[in-house]
């Protein structure tokens, strides 16, 4: 038996207790709540709080990355989704048994229930059994549920459960309808099959709406609740029994089963996502975490983005980045309109992605690990408040810094907008080396050539422009420049000279 199977858990090797995030802004600030809320609508509301339990160490992040590896599969993918659907099945069986009101029916409904839930659990150690499993979670897991198939009290009740079941479906009733008296009594007919099928072929298609007053709708006859009287006085042994049984199993599942239930459909989730969007023609892979190298990808796109051009249409443009030796931040500028904050939030979702333990969007990847993400976007005015933009944006900002968080990943995007250009100068280059001198990496996006220069960790990007100064929307290494942008908006605008006086 695995030490400690109880508290086991796919999410991370030494089953801690979680600890979510409350507050993330950066959530919305990645467009990643666009991605999280597609998912929910294929699987419920409460996979979305697993997406606030981070790794903490990148030994976590290694096994969630095993456990994806091999969810993702086509044999486990298909398994876990099959799983799933039997899980609903039973939960859908759990809400109609709520709506039987005679005891003894709601105890053969638990039973029906019990019986389901022996089934789902019973074909998925079948065919994960089958699959090849590789991670360490994922055997861990078959190895504990074997541990519990095994055991006596399972195997003792899944074959009671059989057993009941089998006894109902093989009762049957002789009903005698003579002039204005109709008589019930229990009794033997010819035959097998359902209860249905022998009303058929003994009374005709006539009476073909009497079901089993056991399994059939919560809501039951007065002719099948007769015939239900009747049995339990007939088999007063088996009805006690049947009884005794529900009962004595009332808290029937597993606490590390229900846990794995609640946490499959984390990885089950993405990997949906993952499916639907690669049929669509985007590209995902797994990516290294290997500190000793640069951190790059290639073909890395904004998945949000992504997510919205499959029903509109347009082109998701993708790029390469790479931090070199040294190198802390990219200071991007560039024309409006050209990509900045795209390609900003692409950076983020990639290492929150891999943080995660899931596949990228992107060609290849190589991403090192941060314990945690910041980001600070540009806010407009406050009317609640009456706070300035600058004063909104500062009041964000204050706790960033304070916190002192070292290593983590950051993302800035257009700070000190209403400030004039010297003052913001001076408060962009303190909040780069403030966090430049915690050991962070990220992306600053502004409108200020100046911060990139003077310091040996910062790199410029620019979003390039092309022959007819028109957006690419790629990112490229480059030396900042105003003209760029500026002649971007006179041509925009119309504003060239010739323009003009063509005008006036």
């Amino acid at each position: 038996m695995i030490k400690d199977a109880n508290n086991f858990s796919i999410l991370n090797p030494g089953a801690r207790e979680f600890e979510p995030l409350e507050a993330v802004p950066f959530y919305q600030d990645l467009n990643l709540d666009q991605v999280i809320n597609k998912m929910m609508l294929r699987w419920g509301k409460e996979m979305k709080k697993y997406y606030r339990y981070m790794p903490t160490s990148p030994e976590e992040v290694a096994y969630r990355r095993a456990v994806y590896r091999d969810i993702k599969s086509d044999k486990v993918y298909d398994t876990l989704v099959s799983f799933t659907e039997n899980l609903a099945g039973i939960d859908l069986l759990r809400a109609e048994k709520e709506k039987v009101r005679i005891p003894m029916q709601k105890y053969v409904w638990f039973i029906r229930e019990v019986g389901a839930y022996c089934e789902a659990y019973e074909e998925l150690e079948k065919r994960l059994d089958e699959a090849g499993l590789e991670s360490e979670g994922m055997k861990t897991f078959l190895s504990i549920l074997k541990d519990i198939l095994g055991s006596g009290g399972y195997r003792e009740l899944a074959a009671r459960t059989r057993d009941i079941m089998a006894q109902i479906k093989s009762m049957r009733f002789i009903i005698t309808y003579d002039k204005d008296r109709m008589s019930v009594e229990l009794g033997e007919l010819e035959g097998e099959g359902a209860y249905e099928e022998m009303l058929e072929r003994e009374c005709g298609k006539e009476i073909r709406h009497l079901q089993n007053p056991f399994i059939a709708d919560p809501t039951i006859t007065g002719i099948e609740n007769s015939c239900l009287e009747i049995l339990m006085k007939k088999r007063p042994e088996f009805f006690d029994g049947l009884k005794k049984t529900a009962e004595l199993n009332a808290g029937y599942e597993k606490k590390v089963l229900k846990r794995f239930e609640n946490e499959v459909v984390y990885y089950l989730s993405f990997a949906t996502l993952q499916r639907e969007m690669e049929s669509a023609g985007y590209r995902f892979s797994e990516p290294e975490c290997d500190e000793t190298k640069k951190m790059e990808a290639k073909g890395l796109y904004d998945l949000a983005l992504a997510l919205a051009s499959v029903s509109s249409g347009k082109e998701v443009v993708a790029n390469d980045f790479c931090y070199g030796e040294g190198e802390r931040f990219f200071v991007l500028t560039g024309p409006n309109q050209g990509g900045k904050t795209t390609f900003a939030r692409s950076l983020g979702q990639l290492v929150f992605l891999a943080l995660m333990g899931f596949d990228v969007p992107a060609e290849s990847a190589n991403v090192h690990f941060f314990p945690a993400i910041q980001t600070h976007f540009s806010v407009e005015e406050s009317v609640e408040t009456g706070k300035g933009k600058l004063k909104e944006e500062l009041t964000r900002l204050a706790p960033m810094m304070e916190d002192n968080q070292k290593d983590t990943f950051v993302v800035i995007n257009e700070l000190f907008t209403t400030a004039a250009n010297y003052d913001a100068q001076i408060m962009g280059r303190n909040v780069l080396k403030h966090f430049i001198g915690l050991g962070c990496m990220g992306i600053y996006v502004t409108h200020l050539k100046e911060l990139s220069e003077g310091h040996e960790s910062v790199v410029s990007l620019r979003a390039t422009l092309g022959d007819d100064m028109i957006p690419t929307f790629r990112i490229a290494r480059g030396e900042a420049s105003d003209v760029a942008c500026a002649e971007a908006v006179v041509n925009k605008y119309r504003l060239t000279y010739e323009q003009l006086k063509e005008r006036l």
